[in-house]
């Protein structure tokens, strides 16, 4: 296990930031009724997260270790692979996005079937690319199961937000009795 703390402890910030990402993105939703602005306002400005977080941070990286800079001929996967890598994010992001919305910012419903189901489409994924040069253990399977069971657990048990109340101004709106309108005679005294 020696060489693994760095890659573990990346792993774990990852978890952290993956899974604050869906509270976050609930606190992006408007809590005026009717919203003052959709859900896809916020994405705006993940996508730019992205791009500044992503193009610097990996400039930095590629400096930090001394990295070529060019991306054509042996370097093309670079560019192509990352290209889609940064599609299936942003897709991903997109459809997490909607799924929010759907949920009403509910992240405790959300959060645990996406990266309970990320890691599962991870692992049969890896299992197509290793088809025929790899032995698949069984107990495989059974962590699948275990992925999805936990993950339907956890969101149907994680503690779920009461509906908000409607405010004391709406309340007095909709239960306020109507006034008749004053005649002109009323109103002059």
């Amino acid at each position: 296990m020696k060489g693994m703390t760095l890659p573990i402890v990346f792993a774990v910030a990852t978890a952290i930031f993956w899974g604050m990402y869906g509270p976050a993105l609930g606190n992006a939703r408007s809590s005026a009724h009717p919203p003052e602005w959709s859900a896809f306002k916020p994405y705006v400005f993940i996508g730019l997260a992205y791009l500044i977080f992503g193009c610097l941070g990996g400039l930095g990286g590629m400096a930090m270790f001394k990295d070529s800079f060019s991306f054509t001929g042996k370097y093309s996967p670079a560019a192509t692979w990352g290209f889609v890598a940064g599609t299936l994010g942003a897709l991903g992001a997109l459809t997490l996005t909607f799924a929010m919305v759907k949920a009403k910012g509910n992240a405790a419903l959300v959060m645990p079937i996406v990266f309970g189901g990320a890691t599962t489409v991870s692992a049969i994924v890896g299992v197509l690319k290793l088809r025929g040069t790899a032995e698949i253990n069984p107990l495989l399977w059974v962590g699948m199961a275990l992925v999805i069971g936990g993950l339907v657990l956890v969101a149907r048990f994680t503690p779920h937000p009461h509906p908000a109340k409607p405010s004391a101004d709406k309340q007095a709106t909709v239960h306020a009795p109507e006034q008749p309108a004053a005649t002109p005679s009323e109103s002059s005294g």
